[in-house]
């Protein structure tokens, strides 16, 4: 029993000590189980709108009348302080970004989303998504079962940055980046530095000497603003103990 007992929190520290700047849904079609009239619905009440980088896509506190869809692109989840922001999470393509202010008694956004590149997002209309949730119920399982990842991603980031060292904060961003947003192990870095350093809860200039470290170390390789891992399991060890 004591072994079955720590066998779970190992498996329960691991399941938090992981990489944690997004939730690694990217590939899923979520709309893929509506009916075709409810595919036409959707059609005919989203828009497809096009943001330039560094624009704002959802602005905390304002009205939230669409659910945001990323089709295209690279954005920013944030809480806005008043002086420092609090990153919550990095998506890339195919992804939902404003669902968590989409609940009865609620009408504006819990946070902001800003663009990193040039990016196509689809607004969808609230009423007509709330209308697919409680019609459809495997649409509406998939939408929960997104809604608790993100959760337990939430859950992720904060442990990382109350638990872990700052290498280990370093290295999970790099990992999350690598294997979860770019999906490549060469990439380039569309993410500044300030960024870096608010979604690792570091300065500035602890980032850059981690990251000379990890260079200096072989770990990975910095060329301008691309991004190269070279030793995955190293970086995971430091991720996951560091």
């Amino acid at each position: 029993l004591l072994l079955l007992v720590l066998n779970k929190l190992i498996i329960m520290t691991e399941t938090m000590a992981a990489p944690s700047c997004i939730v690694n849904t990217s590939h899923f079609n979520w709309f893929d189980s509506l009916t075709e009239e409810e595919a036409a619905l959707l059609s005919a009440n989203q828009r497809d709108v096009k943001f330039k980088k560094g624009e704002i896509i959802a602005k905390q506190g304002s009205f939230a009348s669409h659910v945001v869809f990323l089709k295209e692109g690279l954005v920013k989840v944030y809480l806005e302080g008043n002086q420092k922001d609090l990153i919550l999470k990095i998506v890339p393509d195919n992804h939902f970004v404003s669902l968590s202010s989409i609940f009865d008694g609620n009408d504006s956004f819990i946070y902001s989303v800003s663009t990193y590149v040039e990016s196509t997002a689809t607004l969808i209309s609230v009423d007509i998504f709330k209308q697919l949730v409680r019609n459809n119920s495997k649409f509406a399982t998939q939408i929960i079962n997104l809604l608790n990842s993100n959760t337990a991603q939430i859950y992720g980031r904060f442990y990382c940055i109350s638990r872990k060292q700052s290498h280990g904060r370093v290295a999970d961003i790099i990992l999350c980046l690598a294997e979860n947003v770019f999906k490549k192990g060469k990439f380039r870095l569309n993410i500044s530095r300030n960024d870096l350093a608010d979604l690792t809860g570091l300065s500035s200039e602890s980032v850059i000497r981690i990251f000379k470290e990890f260079k200096e170390e072989r770990l990975i390789d910095v060329d301008g603003k691309m991004i190269s891992v070279l030793n995955f399991e190293k970086l995971k060890e430091i991720s996951l103990y560091g």
